[in-house]
């Protein structure tokens, strides 16, 4: 327990929690969070710190993590910043930008980062009451294990916040990675007294085959932890979240397509390609591609240095004179141009210039202001919402534009099938997609998936546990 967290909450609460990683805690919030607005229950999410590349922009201002994003959107709420009120976007091996309440704080190092933890620990603390101030239920989500000891004298995003919520706890863990039972009962034997007492149950989560057999195991949990099993849940390949973390791309398997998606160091917003099959790549390919897109990144200076030195950086530009078509969206639009100047060392120790790709005749200049913002604009005669995060301004000489604004303003540039924009999320949208890559390349199986979801949950959890432990 972090000294100074005391009780604050007002709504009841839910956390969940992981053995681990990316053992499927946002999809579990997520569908709990679906299940209890289906209830008619005011139900809000809430993360107190994340650490993702993967943000979005909140209607009324500030930037959020997209996990919490799809939560917010399964409550039928509109995001805001105090539903992920500190975001760590990592910008080097070393240190990350830290965003508190939706806005720019400060980058910092690791170390750096957790000497600010009262600091940051309070200001997770205040955004989490004045939610509990408006909503029935909170339902918060954990970030990686609920065991990391050398964690525990500094949290304030796992069970010290579930603590301070007072909020019930539900562990879950992963059984297609293996190890379920070392997961999940090394947790419970690594939790203190007073930790262990705040978890509830357990849930098994991406389970292949039929549960059934796996109800020997079931007892053994339960009989060694001394909680009950919430329930057995399959894996479910049909449906898509919103990822939070690169993570989730070692799962997405590439396709022998006509798209190639370079998989930056410092990749941010990949859910933009989310509808796009695809080749993710990390070295040159030795064939011929119709698109070679550069996604956005949190390090365009780093990641274009990476491009340079494993080869990527001259396979693009061999693959454009072969007939390929280029796309760059924020981070890799910049990264197409002339040079990249950056007076204010915002992304290296000192100031400097670097050289772009050379495939569009625009320069660009980092700001030490960041533009977040939702816009409308007109894509190819298509009216689509989309939004921006970015630190640069880039200038272009008479190009046409990628899109048009809702103002009237251009925005992006085209020139020689090289096309550039600062619009994340315009490639989600099914029509945009389709008309530049081609129906064949766009996935059919991507739907909105909270009902699904909520529908998983009710079928595999043991409701009556649910009920007694959680509400």
């Amino acid at each position: 327990m972090v000294q100074g967290m005391q009780a604050v909450s007002r709504a009841k609460a839910i956390f969940v929690g992981g053995t681990a990683s990316h053992v499927g805690k946002s999809w579990m919030t997520t569908a709990i969070c679906r299940h209890l607005h289906n209830r008619g229950l005011r139900v809000a999410p809430f993360k107190a710190q994340n650490m993702s590349n993967n943000s979005f922009p909140c209607v009324g201002g500030g930037e959020i993590g997209r996990a919490q994003v799809a939560q917010a959107e399964a409550c039928g709420l509109e995001p805001e910043p105090d539903m992920n009120p500190v975001l760590l976007k990592p910008n080097s091996i070393l240190g990350s930008q830290v965003i508190v309440n939706g806005k720019v704080w400060k980058t910092l190092s690791s170390r750096d980062y957790f000497a600010q933890n009262a600091m940051l620990r309070q200001a997770a603390l205040d955004a989490y009451e004045r939610l509990a101030g408006r909503f029935e239920y909170i339902v918060i989500e954990g970030a990686g294990s609920v065991a990391e000891m050398n964690l525990k004298s500094r949290d304030y995003v796992n069970l010290a916040m579930a603590k301070a919520a007072d909020a019930r706890a539900l562990l879950v863990a992963d059984i297609d990675r293996g190890g379920i039972f070392a997961a999940i009962l090394g947790t419970f034997d690594l939790l203190d007294p007073d930790e262990k007492a705040r978890v509830s149950a357990f849930a098994v989560n991406r389970f292949r085959g039929d549960p059934s057999l796996f109800a020997d195991g079931v007892k053994i949990l339960e009989s060694r932890s001394g909680r009950p099993c919430l329930g057995v849940f399959p894996r479910v390949d049909g449906l898509q979240l919103q990822e939070e973390d690169s993570v989730a791309l070692d799962e997405t398997s590439n396709e022998d397509g006509p798209v190639a998606i370079l998989r930056l160091p410092r990749i941010s917003n990949f859910t933009d390609f989310r509808l796009l099959r695809a080749s993710w790549i990390t070295r040159p390919e030795a064939r011929d591609f119709e698109w070679v897109i550069l996604p956005g990144t949190k390090n365009t200076i780093g990641d274009l240095e990476w491009l340079r030195a494993t080869g990527l950086g001259e396979w693009v530009i061999e693959q454009h004179r072969r007939g390929a078509k280029i796309l760059g969206v924020c981070g890799g639009y910049q990264m197409l141009g002339r040079t990249i100047e950056d007076p204010h060392g915002m992304e290296t120790s000192e100031p400097l210039t670097v050289k772009g790709l050379d495939l569009l005749p625009i320069h660009t200049v980092l700001q030490q202001d960041k533009i977040v913002r939702t816009v409308r604009a007109t894509i190819a005669g298509i009216a689509v919402g989309a939004y921006e995060i970015h630190l640069g301004e880039t200038s272009a000489t008479d190009l046409p534009a990628f899109a048009r604004l809702e103002d009237g303003r251009p925005e992006g540039v085209v020139s020689d099938r090289v096309f550039g924009t600062y619009l994340h999320g315009a490639f989600e949208h099914p029509s945009i997609a389709s008309l530049f890559f081609g129906a064949a390349a766009v996935r059919e199986d991507v739907a909105e998936p909270y009902e699904a979801l909520a529908a998983w949950f009710v079928q595999h959890a043991n409701m009556k546990l649910f009920e007694e432990q959680f509400l």
